[in-house]
């Protein structure tokens, strides 16, 4: 197969998000009132989708939506981000995904996700996409598709010498078999400690939990720790990449962003550790705004972060 040297194929989810800021998270059983309901467009897939397009990268998406008014809109969204959306899938049984989405003032939110179309999400609608897989140069993958789905498109990207970026979320179980499959794996904390078992609470926990990870077959792990920053192990390298300081608003899609930005850097062949701090900077930018795919930042903003950084 002829690879394109720096398309990014980001195969996921599409949702829409239905956002209500309050005071803190509420507990089990009370309510709490809110202030400021808003919807956005979102999903794991979509929101890194938008993220890397707007960063410059040569983007094509695979998702599933229903045959519905958010459907349609997520259609016309990802056009105008001028993301390559020939591979749509449009699911006429299921609706499209929604996600209720709860931010308190600290900025920290609990989602709950009703997946709908995005469930459907299968091997065989996949299967009319292998060239595509095939011809890449970074496939970039989450959680919120059918994990049979992800495990059958990371195989053959793989097998094609095409490198998957994989965030796992939300957490989940995963294979050896998968993992081995895997370039780069970019949990969060949270999800590190799934895959690995160690509990994290400083960076030597996320250390060990990175090789842990690593262990169990993927090349290079990169966990995300919010302020923090990253995590980078690379071979038998630790790298810390610290995070910029930001006043945040709202951290829903600063993951996304995260793997969005990861995906840019990588096609234009910046190293791993160069790649990371782009992928910082982008996401410290987001978690300054409201909303998911509308906090990601052009790639002019991220310019101008770095040079501030620097200064």
């Amino acid at each position: 197969m002829i690879k394109n040297s720096n398309k990014i194929l980001v195969v996921g989810s599409s949702n829409t998000d239905m956002v209500v800021k309050t005071e803190h998270l509420p507990a089990a059983g009370e309510t709490t009132l809110g202030g400021v309901f808003f919807m956005n467009p979102g999903g794991k897939g979509a929101n890194q989708a938008v993220a890397a397009a707007r960063l410059g990268g040569d983007v094509t998406l695979i998702c599933k939506t229903g045959k519905d008014i958010f459907g349609e809109q997520s259609v016309k969204i990802f056009e105008n981000e001028g993301i390559n959306t020939a591979h749509l899938l449009s699911d006429p049984d299921h609706p499209s995904g929604v996600a209720l989405i709860t931010v308190d003032q600290n900025a920290e939110n609990c989602i709950v996700v009703a997946s709908g179309a995005n469930a459907t999400l299968s091997v065989d609608d996949l299967k009319k996409s292998e060239e595509l897989i095939g011809q890449a140069r970074i496939v970039l993958m989450q959680l919120e598709i059918p994990l049979e789905t992800v495990a059958h498109v990371a195989e053959v990207a793989a097998s094609n010498g095409v490198e998957v970026i994989l965030n796992p979320a939300p957490a989940a179980k995963l294979t050896e078999t998968l993992l081995g499959n895997v370039s780069i794996i970019t949990p969060n904390r949270t999800e590190a400690e799934m895959l690995s078992g160690v509990v994290i609470k400083d960076i030597h926990g996320a250390k060990e939990a990175a090789m842990v990870i690593q262990g169990r077959g993927v090349k290079t792990v990169i966990i995300t720790l919010g302020k923090e920053g990253a995590l980078l192990l690379q071979e038998n390298e630790f790298t810390h990449v610290a995070a910029s300081k930001v006043d945040a608003v709202d951290t829903t899609a600063a993951g996304d962003v995260f793997n969005g930005a990861l995906a840019v850097a990588l096609a234009e062949d910046r190293s791993l550790q160069d790649a990371v701090n782009f992928a910082c900077q982008a996401s410290a930018i987001s978690v300054t705004r409201l909303g998911a795919q509308s906090s990601a930042p052009l790639r002019t903003e991220i310019a101008e972060s770095l040079i501030s950084k620097q200064s």
